[in-house]
């Protein structure tokens, strides 16, 4: 059977968990996720691990921090002063919330805390720092 290589366009079902069993994310109940390999369309261990599978092979594979969404970063825990904000905004810690930077680019972030007179937002992606779980099945190579 075919393995999948660098450069093969590849299907593939996943179930994502964190190290306490978590889980954030499946394609289970929707359809698989497409990408090239090696394209840099999904975090470099995801790429790796699905790299060399056969279709319908099934693997389970933890990938640390690095080589997924990265190490938290306290820098991109940011201080606003509530009169940057837009008029009416009432934000909520939790809040999914986007910031634009010098140069137009759109970031998001999230809510960390609210102060009297500053909101405390946090850039980081949701799953910096974290170790992440894959289950995978290798659906088809195109």
């Amino acid at each position: 059977m075919a393995k999948a290589v660098e450069g093969n366009t590849v299907r593939v079902h996943y179930t994502g968990t964190l190290q306490d069993g978590t889980v954030f994310d499946t394609s289970r109940k929707r359809e698989p996720i497409e990408f090239t390999l090696g394209g840099g369309q999904v975090i470099p261990g995801f790429d790796e691990a699905v790299s060399g599978m056969t279709v319908g092979e099934k693997e389970t594979a933890t990938i640390p921090a690095d080589q997924a969404y990265g190490p938290r970063q306290d820098e991109l825990v940011l201080t606003v002063p509530r009169s940057n904000l837009p008029d009416g905004l009432s934000p909520e810690p939790g809040d999914q919330l986007q910031m634009t930077t010098q140069d137009g680019q759109a970031v998001p972030v999230k809510v960390a805390e609210v102060q009297d007179d500053a909101v405390i937002l946090d850039a980081n992606h949701p799953l910096a720092g974290e170790d992440l779980t894959f289950e995978l099945e290798l659906v088809e190579i195109a």
